[in-house]
């Protein structure tokens, strides 16, 4: 039996897929609300694949919620752990180490508990290590070796993914066999609301400003097919930068407006720029009680043009990651739909 946390989400709901697809046929997936099996099931019909969404045996669960985690991992062989909070609002800090962390160890648990014959969790690029000086940073690629250094200034949500990781670690030295993938934006059709989905609501809406930072793309399809191979690898205890290109704010923009042929941006937001709409955000927070759409860690990602290493994953798995301008041309169409 195969047990996938987050399968109501955009990897969990892909690997779903993928694992029905290749021949598993006990695969089970937990969720929290009945409403979100309705997303996974959108996907599937996008696909044409309704036939295999039935095969799923869905549990009602919480990775915080020990009694239902118990009825979860019954006969359970194998651990996919997809399942986090994603959020930049600082508000949210107790909320992401809560879910991040302490669901994670619940995981990791009763995966030790259970005798699981392997667990792959899905992490960040997020969670990985910091260069040192601003010059090696536009420079130098972060890879699976990069030290986290916790004197530099991180996110809520890296720290509680970073903090997720650790407690993986831990049940690899408790004896339970582990992988890590630390994918960076992931891009995906179904999920239009969320993650990569708002980079193309932005473009639909219109956007002028762009920033020179730069990060790392991967299709949602290299990261489950990764992790599967991995998952039936001899693979243990390691970790894998999964990223297809790495690419500036502006130029993945730009391509998803020329896919869709809407304006490019063409005004470069300036730290001061950013600063004050960081200001205006807050403001806007405060008084009406939104959520915060800025923090100051995630300004200084926008302008910071950070690059990652997929040697180790390619040299694994000897893996070709599909371009990242090909699949946005392919997923398109989803997104017109």
């Amino acid at each position: 039996m195969i047990l996938v946390t987050g399968g109501t989400g955009l990897v969990g709901a892909h690997l779903l897929l993928h694992l029905l697809e290749n021949g598993a046929n006990t695969v089970r997936a937990i969720f929290r609300d009945s409403k979100n099996t309705d997303k996974t099931k959108a996907l599937f019909n996008l696909y044409k694949k309704e036939a295999l969404f039935e095969k799923i045996e869905w549990v009602s669960a919480d990775i915080l919620d020990i009694p239902a985690l118990e009825i979860a991992f019954q006969e359970v062989d194998y651990v996919y752990h997809c399942a986090a909070l994603i959020s930049f609002d600082p508000a949210e800090e107790v909320n992401l180490r809560k879910v991040n962390i302490e669901g994670t160890a619940n995981i990791v648990n009763f995966c030790i508990d259970k005798k699981v014959k392997k667990l792959c969790h899905v992490s960040s690029i997020a969670a990985l290590g910091d260069l040192l000086t601003s010059e090696n940073k536009n420079q130098t690629p972060i890879n699976e070796q990069t030290e986290w250094n916790p004197e530099v200034a991180h996110s809520d949500y890296a720290i509680s993914k970073y903090g997720a990781e650790m407690e993986v670690w831990r049940g690899l030295q408790e004896g339970l066999p582990v992988v890590i993938v630390n994918p960076g934006v992931i891009l995906g059709p179904g999920f239009w609301d969320q993650g990569s989905g708002i980079l193309f609501q932005t473009v639909k809406k219109g956007i002028s400003f762009y920033t020179i930072g730069s990060t790392g793309y991967v299709s949602v399809i290299d990261v489950v097919t990764i992790m599967h191979r991995l998952m039936n690898s001899d693979c243990n205890g390691e970790k894998y930068i999964l990223i297809s290109e790495n690419y500036t704010y502006k130029d993945i923009l730009v391509i998803i407006a020329d896919k869709l042929d809407l304006k490019k941006p063409s005004i470069q937001a300036s730290l001061g720029m950013l600063n004050l709409a960081l200001l205006l955000d807050w403001i806007k927070s405060t008084l009406f009680q939104t959520k915060r759409k800025l923090s100051k860690t995630g300004v200084a990602s926008l302008i910071s043009q950070t690059v990652f290493s997929n040697d180790k994953i390619k040299k694994e798995l000897n893996y070709s990651f599909t371009n990242v301008e090909d699949y946005i041309t392919t997923i398109i169409p989803y997104y017109k739909n």
